[in-house]
Parts: C-alpha cells; structure tokens; sequence
C-alpha cells in the first residue's frame, strides 16, 4: 500500500534530538553509559509548594472535566501578576494572555495562523530549529537571517532592509538567545518594534530563558506600543523545571489571541485544570526561587568552562540561558566532526551547533542540566581522550 506523506511533511525532517536520543539508546545497551550533555530539560524538581497545589486539586472529583479554551481565570492571573512584578509590563488577563500546552505548540499555532503559501517567515540562523519545522510546515518560505559573533548574535536590520520584505508576515527572534545565551537591551527591542510596524511585519518573541542566569529578565511588551505588532511566548519550562508539564502561555493585543484561538482551540481541549492551578502557584513565587535556581546553575556553569576549555573552544562569559555556547579550535572540519568524538571517544553527548542552522556549523553547544558530579565524570572522560 502506497501512502505518501503530505507535501507538507515532506521536507520536514525529524528533530534532530529524536534521531540522536536513539542513537544514544543503542550505545548504552552495548555498555556505554554515555552521559548527555545536550538537551535542556531540567534536572531539578519543582517548588515543593507546586507538587503540592497538583496533589490537593488532583484529588478533588470536579476537576478532570474539559476545561476553558482560554484556560483558566485563576492561571492567566497569575501569568499577569508575573508580568507585571517581574517584566514590569501590565497585561488584561481575559483578553491578552493565552495559556497553552507548552510554548513549542504556541510556535505551530502562531505560523498556522498566519502563514500559508506565497508568505514569508524571517527565522534566525542559528535559532531554534521549530521555527524552521513550524513554517514549513504552514506552507510558507523561510528566509534566514544571519547572526554572526561580530554582530553580537544580533539581527542586522540595516542589511534586512535591503531585501524585499513584502511577502514576509512574521519574524521569529529569541532573547536571551537560543543557542548563543546573547542578551538583548531595550534599545534592540525598540528597534525591532519599529521595525516591524514600518513593514507590517509580526515580531515574535520567544522568550522561555530570560530568568536562567539573569539579574534582569525582559520582555518585548515593556517597549511602547509593542502590543500593536509583536507576539511573546513564555514558558515555565526552564524557569520552574517544569518542562515535562507542558504549560507555556502567549502573550498578545486581544485581536491576536482571537485570531490564535481560531486555531487553536482545533487542536485541543485546554489544560488539565489542577496542572493550571500548579502552574499558577509556580508564578507567585517570590524571587528567593530564582536566586536559589541560579546558584546551582552557575555552579554547573564552571564544570562546563573547564570542559571547554579542555576541548580547546572559545566563549563568553556574558551568556546566559541554560546552556553555553561555544566555538570550536581550529583542526575541525565543523561541530560534528568534534561532537562526533567527544561522544565516540568519551562517551559524552554535546550538540553540534550546526543544527541550529549553517551560521553555527563552527560551534558546539552543552547543556546546564546535569549534576555536578555528573559534568566531573564527562570531565574525567573527556580528559582521558586528550
């Protein structure tokens, strides 16, 4: 029986994580104990507070029914007080906040929504590689803008104005950066906004690191009039270590969140009720979490500069985000000649940093998530292979 895939998937290859995690598999089951450093899912557990709030409402018998497309009154709240205690930007809870299922399915929301064929998506190279598989996926052509280290990992919308930007609808950026750990300041987010309101482009900020490592978080909304033009995914992924539970949000005019629930509310049912109450817990705590988060994260960050620097690569001190990224010595013909024999060689997974795109064909990328002494045995592995 001869069933072809859609066009749509025919070009859509799978993550490159998947494929990897299989490989891996079969190399633990010939004894290899390989040890992964490549994939950002956090290691530590929740607030116990969380658990808690998820125990108590789970058992409650009037809480498993469907819930609200829009999710509940109670979640989208609490997304506003964070808002508004952590971003400084003010948001209307029913009408400007859309609770979903994890930020990643925000992103096939977001193109779904707007792009078909004949538009185009600006995405970053390197990015995230669901901004790519998502807008190819709607039907529409990617357009890759180009960061580079000189440039700070930042867009150069000097040379993107040079292009034509008539058929592009949306560009996707990413700050704190995914894979660079780059910082954006205020004033790229002011030229970025003006940007796109001078191209009747819709920017899309994703921004699911901004607590990990940073004194500071931003948002896309604290610049005037940004609502007019720009979409934000959040996420409580990384910043509540809560990534296997699936609760993102989106952020956006309430004209927008309309046009997203057109789609969305296709595809699912809403979020377990109990799961949102957790999840509203999670944002009502005060910063003492994030401080404590991030003191055991920059402790892991010094066991990465030392494999680093045994691998002979290159990086800034400034990054942050849950990962460091770095370039790769001289000698490679890119990253996964080096990736491909740290974890050969050493048994240790790290990720090329060509999948992110060809702008990071010369980098490599290693995860926080992991133990200490963990990062000490991929440090003794990795010194033992010279």
């Amino acid at each position: 029986m001869d069933i072809t895939v859609a066009k749509r998937l025919q070009h859509t290859e799978e993550y490159y994580f998947s494929k990897k995690l299989r490989e891996i598999d079969e190399l633990n089951k010939q004894g290899k104990q390989v040890i992964n450093l490549g994939i950002g899912s956090p290691d530590l557990p929740p607030h116990p507070d969380v658990i808690q709030v998820l125990e108590e409402e789970a058992v409650k018998s009037n809480v498993h029914g469907y819930q609200n497309y829009k999710g509940s009154p109670v979640l989208r709240q609490a997304i506003a007080d964070w808002y508004t205690r952590y971003y400084d930007v003010q948001l209307n809870p029913a009408t400007e906040i859309l609770p979903l299922i994890g930020s990643k399915e925000g992103i096939v929301h977001i193109c779904m929504t707007y792009l078909q064929e004949g538009d185009e998506a600006l995405i970053p190279n390197p990015g995230y590689p669901a901004y790519t598989s998502a807008v190819r996926i709607s039907g529409a052509s990617i357009v890759y803008y180009e960061l580079s280290e000189e440039k700070g990992w930042l867009p150069d919308l000097e040379e993107l104005e040079k292009r034509d930007l008539s058929k592009v609808k949306i560009m996707w950026i990413n700050y704190p950066h995914m894979p660079t750990g780059t910082l954006a300041n205020q004033a790229f987010f002011t030229d970025i906004i003006a940007f796109g309101k001078k191209h009747n482009i819709l920017i899309c900020h994703d921004n699911p690191y901004s607590f990990i490592l940073n004194e500071h978080p931003q948002s896309i909304f604290a610049v005037p009039g940004a609502k007019d033009v720009a979409i934000e995914l959040n996420s409580l992924s990384k910043s509540s270590n809560m990534a296997g539970w699936r609760i993102g949000m989106l952020i956006a005019a309430e004209q927008r969140i309309n046009e997203i629930l057109r789609f969305k509310s296709n595809m699912d049912s809403g979020m377990f009720l109990p799961l949102q109450l957790a999840a509203a817990k999670a944002l009502s705590l005060d910063k003492s979490w994030y401080t404590q988060l991030n003191a055991e994260y920059a402790k892991r960050r010094e066991k990465v500069y030392q494999i680093m620097d045994m691998l002979g690569c290159t990086y800034s001190r400034d990054q942050v985000g849950l990962f460091i990224w770095a370039k790769i010595p001289n000698g490679y013909t890119d990253s996964y000649t080096l990736c491909d024999k740290v974890l050969y060689e050493a048994n240790v997974f790290i990720t090329p940093g060509g999948i992110f795109g060809s702008a990071g064909n010369n980098y490599i990328r290693i995860s926080l998530c992991a133990k200490e002494e963990v990062f000490d045995q991929a440090i003794a592995r990795i010194k033992e292979i010279g």
